[in-house]
């Protein structure tokens, strides 16, 4: 593919409460684009407040794609966003607008940026529960270490608390017999398919958790132990892919007896922290991104232009 014919394609990533919608909302009024979500969790129906998934108000300034379309007990996997989002780029390409990815989940990002091919998912559910089973019990730092002894590479990649893809590796390894690390193949011709202009907003390490603790706040007055009440009773399992959203499973275990609600809201403000902080680290090894910062409305704005001003340049 020749360098005329990549399509123009901005990125906007950050970790968790960065204002990411807000930023990619407000170029996309500008410039006439499309918002596709590159957020794992916003794609499941009925998890509007957790996953701080766009209000409507913020949907009527421009479409957002890719949120709200999963059942809660379904799985989505990183190949499919790949197909989905790649799909929407043409698309929105073809309306003469520009498509503009969002989102704070980085595999999605890199696996759509570098073209990783990606393995259909292992249907081996009793493998799943049993690891699953084993996290509860000895915990998922004992679970990276079994890892690390099977699969190195993925052990590297993948943090001690992030049991979500401590289990998935295993499980890949289980039923198939390969490393996890070794389903995933670059795709040089998928990676060169965009002209990217790639950003992250990462506020001040002081702001960004001020945001989280509010945001966290925010949503428990908003009623989030109730969205949660509602998706244990419609029968979501606990080991749905959904219920690995941060604080989800913590508020479970307040359902459950396990703790206090205070308590409750603490471990989760502490989770978030240190998953944006995981967010951060996976950006920082990922390549061609700009680093942002802005701090007050004015900055905001100046971040508006410069952005609005490259994608000039890429289209």
């Amino acid at each position: 593919m020749t360098p005329e014919e990549r399509l123009p394609l901005l990125i906007i990533a950050g970790p968790t409460a960065a204002g990411k919608t807000e930023l990619a909302l407000r170029v996309a009024q500008q410039v006439g684009g499309e918002v596709i979500s590159a957020d794992s969790m916003q794609i499941y129906q009925g998890m509007e407040i957790g996953t701080a998934k766009p209000t409507a108000e913020e949907r009527a300034r421009a479409p957002i794609h890719l949120i709200d379309f999963v059942p809660p007990d379904g799985a989505y996997t990183v190949a499919e966003f790949t197909r989905d989002a790649a799909r929407l780029i043409e698309e929105i390409h073809g309306r003469g607008r520009l498509p503009i990815v969002a989102g704070g989940t980085g595999l999605y990002l890199r696996a759509l940026t570098e073209g990783f091919d990606f393995p259909p998912p292992p249907t081996g559910r009793g493998v799943r529960e049993r690891l699953w089973a084993e996290v509860e019990e000895i915990g998922s730092q004992r679970m990276h270490e079994r890892l690390a002894a099977v699969d190195p590479v993925a052990a590297e990649r993948i943090a001690p608390p992030d049991a979500r893809r401590i289990v998935r590796a295993l499980e890949v390894y289980e039923l198939t017999g390969r490393p996890f690390s070794a389903e995933r193949d670059v795709d040089a011709e998928a990676a060169a398919k965009y002209n990217c202009a790639k950003y992250v907003l990462s506020p001040p390490r002081r702001s960004l958790f001020n945001r989280v603790e509010s945001r966290v706040d925010a949503m428990m007055a908003a009623g989030w132990l109730d969205e949660v009440r509602a998706l244990v009773a419609a029968g979501v399992p606990s080991d749905a892919q959904s219920m690995q959203a941060i604080g989800y499973r913590r508020l479970r275990e307040h359902l459950d007896g396990q703790r206090d609600l205070d308590e409750t809201a603490r471990l989760i403000k502490r989770d978030t922290r240190r998953f944006a902080k995981r967010q951060i680290t996976w950006l920082r090894g990922s390549e061609g991104y700009s680093w942002l910062a802005p701090a007050g409305e004015a900055a905001q704005r100046a971040c508006v232009a410069m952005i609005v001003t490259q994608a000039g340049r890429i289209g």
